[in-house]
């Protein structure tokens, strides 16, 4: 079988992988990590000052245009590859197990996509970056318990300012939390000018007195 169907690693090509792994050990260690995990007041957290009561955020890697990452990312969002985001998931979860700020999170959170989204795709790569970080922490579990108010067309193409007018007050709960949850850990797959990760914060903060703290795998802000 692996004569017919040779399994390869992404970045070089190499059949030396471990069984469902995307990358090889040498391709995985040449990522460009960021290590925003472990540094305070990082870009990151940056973002959400005065936007929203966030405590502690961070990306694993830098995102730039051309590269592994994006060529992964891609993957994961529109070529079915859910082992991509088990992966990211793991290796977040390992940059975040070592730190002592990361280590009261109760409940997991994947960021919810459109519906026609999932329609289309079929599934939520934010949840299987969710299922990586499960297995890598052993103690959240995460639910999907987001849900979009209203359907908006790409905000990819979008300015700022426009991004963040259209996510406002876009995102509620579809349930309560249990009363034992004090601190969530929202998940994403990119991040650039964080709007939908401080609307669904919001969103959160709303309904209930909790600690949030932000996790994705990319950083990848606007250019001027």
């Amino acid at each position: 079988m692996h004569l017919l169907y040779p399994q390869i690693c992404f970045g070089c090509g190499t059949d030396e992988v471990e069984k469902n792994m995307p990358l090889c050990p040498n391709c995985i260690q040449d990522l460009p990590f960021t290590d925003f995990f472990g540094i305070n007041e990082n870009p990151v957290e940056k973002i959400f000052w005065g936007r929203a009561n966030v405590q502690n955020a961070g990306t694993l890697f830098f995102f730039t245009k051309d590269s592994l990452i994006q060529k992964l990312i891609t993957e994961l969002k529109y070529h079915h590859n859910k082992k991509v985001g088990v992966l990211f998931g793991k290796l977040m979860g390992d940059a975040i197990a070592v730190e002592e700020k990361f280590k009261q999170i109760d409940l997991i959170i994947p960021i919810p996509i459109k519906g026609a989204k999932i329609n289309s795709r079929g599934y939520n790569q934010s949840e299987y970056i969710a299922k990586g970080l499960v297995k890598s922490l052993n103690k959240p579990q995460y639910t999907n318990i987001l849900k979009r108010k209203i359907q908006r067309k790409s905000q990819t193409h979008l300015n700022k300012f426009t991004r963040w007018q259209n996510m406002n007050e876009s995102f509620e709960l579809k349930s309560a939390l249990p009363s034992d949850i004090k601190h969530i850990l929202l998940v994403d797959d990119v991040i650039t000018t964080g709007a939908t990760l401080e609307s669904c914060a919001n969103a959160i903060h709303q309904e209930h007195q909790v600690k949030i703290s932000i996790a994705s795998i990319a950083f990848a802000p606007l250019q001027a």
